[in-house]
């Protein structure tokens, strides 16, 4: 099976063991604690999950900025954008070693993680610009990415996290929300050697389902992960009960048995265009993917990216062996009606 990144196992950041997890929820309510953003959220769900290993926690600002501007960070470790718990008052938990997180997207704001603090830093505007451009490659605050990055606040609390609690996702998609550890679980009983996965934040439609027909055939692959995200979403978009349910009677009706897992993250879409593709690839590798497809627009938002940008972007600017995660680079797709079919 493809080893995760940086590591020979998963590091989920979930305390699976019942004993300790009790012990750290009584210890968590008498720490000092604080909301954090649901984007912050939703990266310790990442974590949690072990979707981003080997990050143990929520970076400083000096990774934060070597993983904006070279995806490196200051240890020489990849990873492709910064994983920032910003807040905008840090006053509740000033000179304190050990605090709790709390879930702004559940009612009564429970504990999410124990966090051991490593670090309370005040990120710069000159900082935050960089980051912004970097990874969204614009500033506008119009772009829905960059409006949720630079509303968090200015404070960066950084260190090593232990999780307690998925959020709302494990609650409200029992059926659908998976951690990578239990991906990767589900590809070794299903018997999978060449896995693609496929991400989406929508309803998928004929041309998103003859692609994975496609890339199943052409990489020779045994099973396909289709990946949907499960979080916050720009208005407008496609709520992800309805998403889920689409996908599920596609696979029903057009996929062989065993032939494809539907599943989903929990994390609230960036649309960063190329690095979010990047993204996409590295947590896709940690699940156990060994082909990943990126098409047309992928994770992009209004005009602010080229078509295939997200596929350029491994040519270019991803570090050589960062991955070994194979990029499947999905062209146009149409309807012939000499073949009476999509074709690509």
């Amino acid at each position: 099976m493809i080893r995760p990144i940086g590591s020979d196992e998963l590091l989920p950041r979930f305390v699976y063991d019942v004993d300790e997890h009790h012990k750290l929820m009584h210890e968590a309510e008498s720490l000092p604690s604080v909301l954090i953003s649901s984007q912050a959220a939703g990266n310790a769900v990442m974590m949690g999950g072990g979707y981003f290993t080997p990050l143990q926690g929520f970076m400083n600002v000096a990774d934060a900025m070597g993983a904006a501007e070279n995806m490196t960070l200051t240890d020489g470790s990849f990873f492709p954008v910064p994983i920032l718990c910003l807040l905008e008052n840090v006053d509740a938990i000033q000179g304190a070693s050990r605090i709790a997180l709390r879930d702004p997207n559940m009612e009564g704001h429970p504990v999410l993680a124990v966090m051991d603090v490593e670090a309370i830093e005040e990120v710069s505007d000159e900082q935050m610009k960089i980051m912004t451009q970097k990874v969204y490659r614009t500033e506008v605050m119009e772009h829905p990415g960059v409006a949720a990055f630079n509303s968090q606040g200015r404070m960066a609390v950084s260190g090593p996290i232990q999780v307690l609690h998925f959020s709302y996702f494990q609650d409200d998609f029992p059926d659908t929300f998976r951690t990578a550890v239990e991906i990767r679980n589900e590809i070794k009983e299903r018997g999978w050697k060449r896995i693609v996965a496929f991400q989406t934040r929508n309803p998928m439609h004929l041309a998103h389902e003859e692609l994975c027909h496609m890339a199943m055939e052409r990489l020779n692959c045994d099973g396909l992960v289709i990946h949907m995200l499960l979080g916050k979403l720009k208005p407008g978009d496609i709520p992800a009960p309805v998403r889920d349910a689409a996908i599920r009677k596609m696979v029903e009706l057009y996929f062989p048995p065993n032939s494809a897992m539907v599943t989903g993250y929990g994390f609230d879409m960036l649309y960063a265009g190329p690095r979010e593709a990047v993204l996409h690839a590295y947590f896709r590798q940690n699940m156990g993917a060994t082909h990943f497809i990126i098409g047309r627009d992928h994770a992009g938002v209004g005009d602010y990216y080229g078509p295939f940008d997200a596929q350029a972007i491994f040519d270019e600017e991803v570090p050589k062996g960062a991955l070994d995660i194979e990029i499947f680079k999905a062209d146009h797709t149409a309807w012939s009606k000499k073949l009476n079919k999509v074709v690509m």
